[in-house]
């Protein structure tokens, strides 16, 4: 829900681009494209000599013609305050006459340029268009995963926001360089990429190679221009969702603006990026039993430019390379899971809470005799949180309460999770699963683990358009900010394993869950009972017994699954469902 940054993967394909001084910056590519007055009226001036750190790419609507937002039935004169109020027409009227101020000097042409971001900004919020170097993106590519929720045609939309955003020129990444090391970018490179392999609203990422060492390397630089308009950005974020909230107040998004408060300045210095990836890869290569995880090693690092070994692969929606390889997508899909289980529930692990499908690639690997013949790639380590013990574990019984289909426990630790209460558990069930909560509540017929069907994306989607959005608004607002990053990536993960169309039905993923579930609140029972004394004392070690069977018992149930799909491949069948599990 709360951000996006660059991606490494050197599949990603280039960003047609065009000047931004060749559109009208406060208008969504869909709006801008279609009225050809707007695209006249953007001064002279500012086409000839506006910012050249910026070029934005535009795509016209499959009808080509203008679309026409609701906003949620309100009026046409209401929604007209509402972009009023928040700067969209401060900077509509400044256009009519930014070109003969911007002739007038450097104060006068960046007043104009704060007017014009002010528009462009909120706008973007309004459209859920054009979001580069906005701080709405973060929200629109969460968008992107809700597709439990949404309909297709938000869902889609937001997909580019991943690796294909505008990017920023050549030459202003040549001058910060300087400006942030001293020397000049092709003295110590010999060859760097003019045009990036991905990017995403806070950087991109540039191929080069070191001169001295000839080493292929991975360049990851903030947007020259974030220096400048960050604070300005997270103001008219705030400023914006606070008018928002004024004019709907079921729609109360303040929460979010103060996360980006918290969360954006972290994300802005690659130095901590570099930390949260060495501490990453050092847990993960501590694992007893290692997963196919590969993190780029970071050279060196400054505040806006992170320098790391170069780690390519293929994107997990690229199905075709994935079947040509002999990749099992099943086998991918697990493995996504017992990595963010990892993080979740590991004790000292670090979470990644952005794992969108710009940020995680795959390749084959040759060399590995025993295991997976794949390796996964995770890039973008900016936006991390450590997930407290006491609420681990209180999470971890919940989502055994939600597998087991107790409701009570469910809604025990729902409360202990989130401090959500009995009036809005179905809710946050329904969020917290992707699930619709008669689906998550019907344990006779499986519960979360029966298969999904289009019926109940329809039900759900139906529920938004009839209040459900303004209720969910309303209660993310309410809970820890952890839970809406844990929610995020939850919703980041599930997305990931869908877009992976496996074979299989959700069971193997639930038992994955219940697995490291288990083994968190098998810890804490070892915890309890070691303060009872001596593990060797007769009831204690009755305890112990006790404790570890129950954690046998899900992990001999996940092996016997495992089996079973093994045996389902080798037969040539399909469709796993819940039958497979019994």
């Amino acid at each position: 829900m709360l951000s996006s940054r660059a991606s490494l993967a050197a599949t990603r394909r280039l960003v047609p681009t065009t000047s931004f001084a060749q559109q009208a910056g406060w208008t969504c590519a869909q709006c801008r494209n279609s009225i050809p007055t707007l695209r006249k009226g953007v001064p002279s001036l500012l086409r000839a000599n506006g910012p050249t750190t910026r070029r934005y790419g535009s795509k016209t609507g499959e009808n080509g013609g203008r679309q026409d937002h609701n906003y949620g039935g309100r009026s046409r004169a209401r929604r007209s305050a509402v972009l009023a109020a928040t700067g969209g027409g401060v900077a509509a009227a400044a256009a009519t006459v930014g070109g003969s101020l911007l002739a007038f000097g450097d104060d006068i042409k960046n007043s104009y340029e704060a007017m014009e971001r002010t528009g462009r900004v909120a706008a973007a919020l309004m459209c859920r268009q054009d979001t580069k170097g906005s701080r709405a993106e973060w929200w629109h590519l969460h968008q992107s995963a809700m597709n439990y929720l949404l309909p297709p045609e938000w869902t889609t939309t937001f997909i580019p926001l991943q690796d294909r955003c505008p990017v920023s020129s050549f030459e202003s990444i040549q001058a910060m360089f300087k400006a942030d090391t001293g020397q000049d970018l092709l003295d110590y490179f010999s060859e760097f990429s003019p045009e990036p392999i991905g990017a995403a609203s806070l950087a991109q990422v540039h191929m080069a190679t070191i001169r001295e060492t000839g080493q292929r390397v991975a360049v990851k630089v903030q947007h020259p221009s974030l220096k400048k308009w960050a604070k300005l950005d997270m103001n008219l974020t705030s400023f914006t969702f606070s008018t928002l909230k004024r004019f709907f107040p079921e729609y109360d998004l303040e929460w979010l603006s103060s996360e980006v408060e918290v969360s954006l300045p972290q994300e802005l210095n690659f130095e901590c990026e570099a930390e949260n990836s060495k501490r990453t890869k050092e847990y993960f290569g501590s694992l007893s039993q290692p997963l196919p995880l590969v993190i780029p090693d970071v050279l060196w690092a400054k505040k806006r430019i992170l320098v790391m070994a170069c780690e390519t692969g293929k994107r997990l929606d690229d199905l075709d390379y994935m079947d040509s390889q002999g990749i099992d997508r099943d086998e991918v899909s697990a493995t996504l899971a017992r990595i963010f289980n990892e993080m979740i529930f590991g004790e000292g692990a670090p979470l990644h809470c952005d794992p969108h499908g710009g940020n995680i690639a795959i390749r084959k690997n040759h060399t590995r005799r025993r295991g997976p013949n794949f390796d996964i790639v995770l890039y973008d380590h900016g936006l991390y949180r450590d997930i407290p013990q006491d609420l681990r574990r209180s999470y971890a019984k919940m989502w055994l309460a939600v597998i087991d289909g107790d409701m009570e426990g469910m809604k025990k630790y729902v409360n202990e999770v989130a401090g959500i209460g009995e009036d809005k558990f179905p809710l946050f069930a329904s969020a917290i699963t992707g699930r619709d909560f008669m689906i998550v509540s019907d344990t006779n017929e499986g519960g979360v683990m029966k298969p999904k069907e289009a019926s109940e994306q329809k039900t759900m989607s139906t529920a938004l358009q009839e209040g459900l959005l303004a209720d969910l608004v309303q209660m993310l607002g309410q809970v820890p900010r952890i839970i809406l990053l844990i929610l995020k990536t939850n919703d980041l993960t599930r997305s990931l394993d869908e877009s992976l169309h496996t074979k299989q039905g959700p069971v193997r993923q639930f038992l994955i869950l219940a697995r490291y579930c288990m083994r968190t609140v098998f810890y804490e029972q070892l915890e309890e009972i070691k303060k009872r004394g001596s593990l060797y004392w007769p009831p204690n070690a009755i305890r112990v017994f006790a404790a570890w069977l129950g954690f046998l018992r899900v992990e001999l149930k996940l092996e016997a699954f495992e089996l079973w799909l093994s045996a389902k491949r080798l037969l040539g069948y399909k469709n796993l469902g819940l039958e497979a599990a019994a």
